[in-house]
Order: C-alpha cells, then structure tokens, then sequence
C-alpha cells in the first residue's frame, strides 16, 4: 500500500508514547504558541475535544506540564478512522522569573490560554537620573 493511502496507520502520524515514564500509553502533542509580552508570558494551546474538568495545567520545578485524558464518547463500532484519539501531553521549561502563583488559565473552543505574569523583580523598571 502507498504510504499516503486512506488506510495509512495512525502510528505514523502526529501521536507518540510519552518518553518521560516509559508509558505503553500513546499521547498527543498539542500545537503551542508562546508569546513573550513586558507582563509575561501567553501561550496558546490547541486541545480540542478535551474536557474542562479533565485538563490539568501545573507548574512544578520550572517544568510546566499540561495533560488532557482523551474522551471516548462515541457510540458503536467503528468502521473506517482517520484519526486516533489519544490523551494530549506537553511540557515546556519555564523561566523562575515569572510568577507562577498568579498564572491564570482559560479553556474556550478547544484552545487553552495560559498566562503566566513576570514577577515584580523581573520587571524591567526606569531609574530616573538626578542632576548634582
């Protein structure tokens, strides 16, 4: 068979075992972006069909990790898939100099928005030079 063919395994695609525990369990690697403003950080996460109550989103030793468990909703037996539904997993190491205590995190349409502020100490602040 083509590699492109409409059978093609979800092996070879966009999921992959999750190396940090040596699952036999595949995860998803959600796409991110992260943007750095002068107040922090704000990433953006693509987690469709994950519930609200089932994300997790924490930040432990610098290491920010989100996890989503996958929701198996669907009825029946299935007869063709394109796709493969899979927990969604990530992780990213985050600078000490924000303040993770008052990170805020949004879950709307699918998309996670997380934004972690830079603590005070971080912030870049004007000395003001005095004449004499």
């Amino acid at each position: 068979m083509a590699a492109n063919s409409l059978t093609e395994r979800n092996d070879e695609r966009n999921v992959q075992a999750r190396e940090e525990t040596r699952s036999n369990e595949k995860y998803i690697r959600p796409a991110v972006n992260i943007i750095e403003t002068e107040e922090g950080l704000v990433l953006t996460a693509d987690i469709p069909g994950a519930s609200k109550e089932a994300l997790d989103v924490n930040v432990e030793k610098g290491i920010l990790t989100i996890t989503a468990p996958a929701q198996h909703t669907t009825q029946g037996t299935s007869a063709y898939r394109e796709f493969e539904l899979a927990s969604y997993y990530r992780q990213f190491t985050i600078p000490e100099s924000l303040d993770h205590e008052k990170a805020k995190a949004e879950y709307v349409n699918g998309i996670l928005t997380l934004k972690v502020p830079k603590a005070e100490v971080a912030k870049p602040k004007r000395i003001s030079v005095q004449v004499g």
